[in-house]
């Protein structure tokens, strides 16, 4: 008996350790290669340090800072990767200052130091993360507002915010494939509920999993990956690199939050007393809202819905895809890595941010 257990505590130890062998051998293979931005801290008022990556201009010439948030279950390579498929780099070299979020739970973001890891929610990142990180950006550049460009749940949690106190101090609002109608099958609410519960108590870190199997993605798909990308359309060599480093924890309570509202199609606070959906027609911040034409998560018809919605006097519309005349159709993430993203979704929000930022004189900073 005791020789058994000994055995059997044998290949559990070999096969853990080769398990995190691969792990390592993979994100050493595949590594973000860019040149890396600075990492900077901001400190929230109930005391988590959020990480933040400062990104310069290469000639800095617009007033206005732009802030990178992500989306869920990913991180800052979202917008901060590889050139050329790196957001940061693209709008640092058409003269913006780059502040690429890393929200609380994910990442480099660290939790107070009294103690676990602690439960949070989308509210936290609305109405703590997003007010420290949007001061910070404004301190370190001299601004006085500031533009926000938020991919999938980064662009709505920019929704909530610019119906918030921090309105103010927003130029302009940028949202990438934000759902904020919900449409989805049922299992999609049962896959969210399976997930909160392998995150109990506290958080779901699926990227152990996902980077295993990052060497095999563009030879093969895996089951939900037609929801969050178009695979004709994403570079395998980019699947891989992505899975293998974008990756990020996800809080216990944001699962649970994504669950009420895919349920229920809702987009609201966790305690239901706010609906951050009706807030958008109170909107007066200039707004691009922008998606894919095969996006399953975000779809054509939601964008156009969420469009109508908001009240901004300024507002636009974009669907990238065939019928808009670019090479293939997005998926969610093609946004950001579909082989087209650099020459043709790049430059469209470029062009939309310079249109609402303050040059300065020069191409200087003021």
């Amino acid at each position: 008996m005791h020789e058994t257990v000994t055995a059997a505590l044998l290949v559990i130890l070999a096969i853990t350790s080769a398990w995190i062998g691969w792990h390592l051998l993979v994100t050493l293979r595949y590594r973000v290669r860019g040149e890396p931005a600075a990492r900077l801290w901001v400190a929230t008022g109930d005391g988590w340090r959020i990480a933040v990556y400062h990104r310069p201009a290469a000639r800095r010439r617009f007033r206005e800072p732009v802030l990178l948030c992500h989306g869920f279950a990913i991180n800052r390579h979202t917008f901060e990767f590889d050139p050329p498929y790196s957001m940061a780099h693209a709008l640092a070299e058409a003269g913006f200052e780059c502040f690429t979020v890393e929200w609380r739970g994910t990442g480099a973001s660290r939790r107070p130091p009294r103690g676990l890891f602690g439960a949070f929610t989308v509210d936290d990142h609305i109405r703590l993360d997003a007010p420290a990180l949007i001061r910070f950006a404004l301190e370190k550049t001299g601004a006085d507002r500031a533009l926000w460009v938020g991919h999938s749940l980064g662009g709505m949690i920019g929704y909530a915010v610019a119906q918030g106190p921090e309105a103010a101090r927003l130029a302009g609002l940028v949202v990438m494939g934000s759902p904020v109608f919900y449409r989805y099958q049922p299992w999609v609410g049962h896959l969210l509920r399976a997930g909160a519960i392998a995150a109990w108590p506290y958080g779901l870190r699926h990227r152990f999993f996902t980077v295993s199997a990052a060497p095999f993605l563009g030879y093969l798909n895996l089951p939900v990956a037609e929801m969050v990308i178009n695979p004709r359309h994403v570079p395998g060599p980019i699947q891989r690199r992505v899975v293998a480093h974008a990756m990020g924890t996800i809080g216990r309570g944001v699962l649970l939050q994504q669950r009420d509202w895919v349920v229920n199609d809702a987009f609201r606070s966790a305690d239901r007393s706010v609906d951050y959906r009706e807030g958008i027609r109170r909107l007066e911040v200039p707004l691009l809202v922008s998606g894919g034409s095969q996006d399953r998560l975000a779809p054509p018809a939601a964008l156009q819905a969420q469009y109508e919605l908001a009240g901004s006097p300024d507002k636009t519309l974009v669907i990238f895809g065939r019928d808009r005349g670019d090479k293939m159709d997005y998926g969610h993430g093609d946004l950001l890595y579909g082989g087209g993203a650099p020459t043709e979704v790049y430059p469209i929000l470029g062009r939309w941010l310079e249109a609402h930022a303050t040059p300065l004189d020069g191409g200087q900073a003021g």
